[in-house]
């Protein structure tokens, strides 16, 4: 008999994992399908900010900026282990925007939101203040305000364990082959992608959170062939050698209108981004053109006395954001408001299509869904993630560096760095990576750059990784540091436990 489930979500990026995360947590039975893996596409190719969003004030988004302002404290208190607060400076350039309009959206900016935990906006003297420094000379005059950092994908991650741990079944390489209604529910055939081993299961309703691949999946795989308003926009970012020596951000106007951020990253390195570039091709082969590039270095060659060349870029990324299609002119003015579209008549299963979005609202964005399929479904449980810890947030008072000194005190073995970047990744999940070893000989097998078995193992079971890639490009950036052979270790040690795997399956199957 085929499984009856309440809810089937397509996409394992942040407003499907949210989604099922919501949904899971008021006692719906839930399945979620990824065909690659979490945040393989626009979910881990962001500027990495939660934040209201300064600019859109000029397009008159004020819904969208408040709800995105509240959200930055909710998420703050929900994760404080991979988001925390950041003071962006912002250079007054006279050719630009007026002094008077950006203290005008500065004003609004830090009272839209109902802000308690961050600092309020102010003016500086960039001729005294450390990120004067790096600056050209001409430039005197700045603003500082408070946004916050994420660790984008691993917030993706962090929803879908909550999902799992909350009774949702969750899928990474396994596709949606196609979908179709049958009164009252979906039959939904699923397709794992490591063996080609179908599946079919019945859902009362389907979420189509596919990202960039919205539209396809309304067409394709639901087989509804409608047009839908969907807006392809690329966003691309570089990272250089760390420009600068301390640890403020930068938010600069280009004479084109757009902005461009330069944030400390990875210790190392700067990363700077983003653009928006319309996009039709195929979002799994997405990649910064030439243009791009040179347009990011001649945006921040104009401020920074050091400058940067297309040649100096040691890393690069891109991501298709599915915007919904306002009809705006450019590519930089279209809303990155959401739209989720029901598409649902009387004795038909309803199918919910998410548009649009930002990292920052996804958790919004989820009970806004939920809300929308209780119009066909009926009552589905009060929302609940406002005030619940995401897991490894559960750090009184949401105090990072005081859960730190607690973690290094139990763990005193633990290198001061190590210890640190395993409290930003997993916060008090920590203490399960680590249990049980009283050295670094514990934790196993040392692969090098402080990547030892223990990690890979606690990744592999709790967090849906399954190559070096999940590790060192989503689960983590440690990509971004560490040597060839050791990359080559990684995919070594993969490929051994596939094999052992393997055998284990075909022991089970024999015995």
């Amino acid at each position: 008999m085929t499984e009856v489930l309440d809810i089937v979500v397509v996409g394992g990026g942040i407003n499907g994992a949210g989604i099922a995360r919501d949904a899971a947590g008021r006692g719906l039975s839930v399945l979620l399908c990824e065909k690659d893996d979490l945040a393989s596409a626009t979910s881990s190719a962001s500027t990495k900010l939660i934040h209201g969003g300064l600019r859109y004030l000029e397009y008159y988004e004020f819904r969208l900026v408040r709800e995105a302002l509240i959200e930055r404290e909710v998420l703050l208190r929900a994760a404080p282990h991979i988001i925390w607060p950041l003071r962006f400076v912002l250079p007054h350039n006279k050719g630009l925007r007026p002094a008077w309009m950006i203290r005008l959206g500065l004003f609004l900016y830090d009272h839209l939101g109902g802000r308690k935990l961050l600092p309020a906006s102010e003016a500086i003297d960039l001729r005294s203040h450390p990120a004067g420094a790096p600056l050209a000379a001409d430039l005197r005059k700045a603003f500082v305000y408070s946004d916050c950092w994420v660790q984008d994908s691993r917030l993706v991650v962090l929803n879908a364990m909550d999902a799992r741990e909350r009774g949702a079944e969750v899928l990474t390489r396994v596709e949606c082959l196609s979908a179709r209604r049958e009164g009252a529910n979906w039959r939904v055939v699923l397709r794992d992608r490591r063996n080609n081993a179908r599946r079919e299961v019945l859902a009362r309703a389907l979420v189509n959170a596919a990202g960039p691949w919205t539209a396809e999946f309304i067409e394709q795989r639901a087989g509804l062939n409608r047009a839908q308003a969907l807006r392809l926009v690329k966003g691309s970012h570089i990272v250089v050698p760390k420009l600068f020596d301390h640890d403020f951000p930068y938010i600069f106007q280009n004479p084109d209108g757009r902005i461009v951020f330069a944030i400390p990253y990875e210790d190392d390195f700067t990363l700077i981004g983003t653009t928006d570039v319309d996009f039709t091709g195929n979002p799994g082969e997405v990649a910064i053109s030439e243009e791009e590039t040179r347009y990011l270095c001649d945006a921040v060659n104009a401020y920074f006395k050091r400058k940067i060349t297309p040649g100096g870029v040691d890393w690069t990324y891109s991501g298709v954001r599915p915007l919904y299609d306002d009809a705006a002119e450019s590519a930089a003015a279209a809303t990155r408001d959401y739209v989720l579209q029901l598409d649902h008549a009387p004795g038909c299963a309803p199918l919910l299509s998410v548009f649009g979005g930002k990292i920052t609202t996804f958790r919004r964005l989820a009970e806004h869904a939920l809300e929308k399929l209780e119009d066909a479904l009926g009552p589905l449980g009060q929302p609940w993630t406002a005030g619940v810890s995401l897991p490894g947030g559960d750090m009184p008072d949401a105090d990072f560096e005081g859960c730190l000194r607690r973690f290094q005190a139990a763990h005193p073995w633990l290198p001061s760095e190590l210890a640190r970047r395993y409290l930003r990744s997993y916060g008090t999940r920590a203490e399960t990576l680590v249990k049980g070893a009283t050295d670094l000989a514990g934790l196993g097998e040392d692969f090098g750059a402080g990547i030892y078995a223990a990690e890979l193992d606690y990744l592999i079971e709790a967090e849906w990784a399954e190559t070096a890639e999940d590790v060192l490009w989503r689960r983590s950036k440690l990509g971004l540091h560490v040597s060839a052979e050791i990359k080559r270790n990684l995919d070594d040690a993969f490929t051994r436990r596939i094999a052992a795997t393997g055998r284990q399956e075909t022991q089970k199957e024999t015995g």
